[in-house]
């Protein structure tokens, strides 16, 4: 029988997931013990590699830290990490996705690049909230019969009810966005 070469690095995953899961409660080992119903040492053996990772250890410690048994074993992530921009040719805006598309609280994060303004755009309505902050630029907001200019480090949030569009005011305008579903759909599938 052979053995699976690819267990101890898949062990070595795990115990370093559960110490950096426990660190980042700022739980001490005694701690973890005490909410895992195990001995401090063992859960010292079991990170440092001293001791062989067991079944029931896995659930024990998973529970205690709020997580899975499946979350504790995922493989390593081998997704593509950097993020390259999504360019819409015929608007001329530029959108980095900062969020993944999954995320359980609805909210998209979305960097992204308006060219300058120099005509209003036809202002849109749907349903939910947005927030912006300027990170380069002027930002014009048409909001409702408002024009309003947000300067670089100054941040908006609006109900989206109210019609709106974005621009740059003087030039392109970088700007960190925040949507909700609602808001998702109608900026980022136009």
């Amino acid at each position: 029988m052979t053995q699976d070469k690819t267990a101890p690095g898949v062990e070595d995953a795990v115990r370093q997931r559960l110490r950096s899961l426990r660190l980042a409660r700022g739980w001490s080992l005694d701690e973890l013990g005490r909410r895992a119903h195990m001995g401090a040492s063992t859960i010292s053996r079991i990170e440092t590699g001293h001791r062989r990772l067991a079944l029931d250890h896995l659930v024990a410690l998973a529970t205690a830290l709020d997580s899975s048994v499946d979350d504790l074993l995922a493989g390593p992530d081998l997704e593509d990490v950097v993020i390259r921009p999504e360019r819409d040719e015929h608007r001329g805006i530029i959108r980095w996705p900062l969020s993944r598309p999954d995320d359980p609280s609805g909210r998209q994060v979305v960097k992204i690049r308006y060219p300058e303004v120099t005509s209003p755009q036809e202002p849109r309505v749907h349903p939910g909230y947005d927030w912006f902050t300027v990170l380069e630029g002027t930002a014009r907001l048409l909001l409702g019969q408002r024009e309003i200019l947000v300067r670089e480090g100054q941040a908006a949030s609006f109900d989206t009810m109210t019609p709106h569009a974005f621009g740059g005011a003087g030039g392109p305008v970088e700007m960190l966005m925040i949507f909700d579903r609602h808001g998702e759909r109608a900026h980022l599938d136009q």
